[in-house]
């Protein structure tokens, strides 16, 4: 499976994931243009060189009818506010009327509704009567919408460090406040965040926001065969280099299963067959018998049943349900596994699903056995000959 991991020891912001995750695409200057067809109001992104401590990244800054705006594209800086207040319902207009997949849509207007949610704990309003002031801003629609369309066509599981929030205080709309801003702080609740002792606020509530929603877990960098590394630069210069680090590869570790194994001598053949049925529909990834044979020279099987973690406790229930075992082992095991993708072909026999599985340097596929038995059977052939004719129709 391929992953994304981002580094956000110097916190994180719209601008920063856009940039940092631009640089992951095939045409980072073919992918702007495409940000700039999106419809959205006024809104030009506009991509650049920046250098943070040597390192060379690139800067996303967003100009609505000409201007460049505030919060989030002055990571480090004081809030400016130089527009009027908007509600969820105008954001919701806007992002719905996008020229974007239906998807994107959906998961931008869910990061602005966690925003909303935020904001109205730290009012003391409902939703609805919340104004974004800063993260309104047409250039925080721009950031959301960007950030939430290049995690799409990037199609890949995101995963982060903990998150530098910054410290000190920061001015916004309402005053001074400390930092992490208290929508910040609200939208970080069960995200592990720290701060290193740097002056200035990080992570803003955008770049909280989207951290939230996407990220599957903060931890430490997973084994990953990198196939491109991305910088995204804020604005402000600190000692250590203002950039969010994006690296997209190929897992190439393990993920942990779980085999649940027992003992079986009393069972008949089709009792067994009955269980293993019951297991797979339980969840089970596998479930298999071994035949052995026991004390008193008694034939048997094991009977193996592998499985997430999560769903342990399920089948050890299972198998007590339905077998006649009192007693289950088991054996925590890492695994390698390819990752596995589905597609259909038309053929003059009919359509036909191809399985395809990759990675760790090498490509397999094969049809859809029950496919081919359907076609075997309905045409009279041999499951051999079946292939021999969708092979020659591709």
């Amino acid at each position: 499976m391929r992953k994304i991991f981002l580094d956000c020891s110097m916190g994180a912001a719209g601008d920063m994931l856009t940039a940092a995750l631009i640089e992951l695409t095939a045409n980072p200057d073919e992918y702007i243009k495409k940000l700039n067809s999106l419809g959205i109001p006024g809104v030009e992104y506009i991509k650049e060189k920046s250098e943070k401590c040597g390192i060379t990244g690139t800067h996303i800054s967003v100009k609505v009818n000409g201007t460049e705006e505030g919060e989030e594209h002055h990571h480090g800086h004081e809030h400016e506010h130089h527009h009027e207040h908007s509600t969820l319902h105008g954001i919701t207009h806007i992002i719905e009327d996008l020229n974007v997949p239906e998807k994107v849509k959906a998961d931008a207007l869910a990061v602005y509704e966690s925003i909303a949610k935020a904001e109205s704990e730290v009012h003391g309003k409902t939703v609805d009567e919340i104004h974004f002031h800063e993260v309104g801003s047409l250039d925080a629609v721009a950031d959301v919408t960007a950030v939430c369309l290049l995690v799409h066509d990037l199609n890949a599981e995101i995963y982060s460090t903990p998150v530098n929030t910054g410290s000190g205080s920061v001015k916004c709309a309402h005053g001074v406040l400390p930092v992490p801003a208290p929508a910040t702080a609200n939208l970080l609740k069960g995200i592990p965040a720290f701060s290193d002792g740097t002056q200035g606020e990080l992570c803003t509530p955008t770049g909280a926001a989207l951290l939230k929603y996407f990220v599957r877990d903060f931890c430490n960098m997973p084994v990953i065969a990198a196939e491109k590394i991305g910088y995204g630069m804020g604005k402000k210069d600190f000692e250590r280099a203002n950039c969010l680090r994006a690296v997209l590869g190929e897992e190439q570790g393990t993920d942990t299963v779980t085999e649940l194994s027992c003992n079986i001598d009393d069972m008949t053949a089709e009792a067994v067959a009955f269980a293993c049925e019951q297991l797979l529909k339980s969840g089970a990834l596998d479930v298999w018998t071994t035949p052995v044979v026991m004390k008193k020279g008694r034939p048997a099987v094991i009977l193996s049943v592998l499985c997430k973690n999560e769903d342990k406790a399920r089948l050890v229930r299972s198998i007590f349900k339905h077998t006649s075992t009192i007693g289950v082992r088991e054996n925590v095991m890492n695994r390698y596994t390819l990752e596995r993708k589905e597609s259909a072909v038309s053929t003059p026999l009919g359509d036909v699903r191809i399985k395809t599985s990759s990675g760790y340097g090498t490509e397999k596929s094969k049809f859809e056995y029950d496919d081919l038995t359907e076609i075997a059977d309905k045409n009279g052939l041999s499951i051999t000959k079946v292939i021999e004719e969708i092979n020659k129709s591709l």
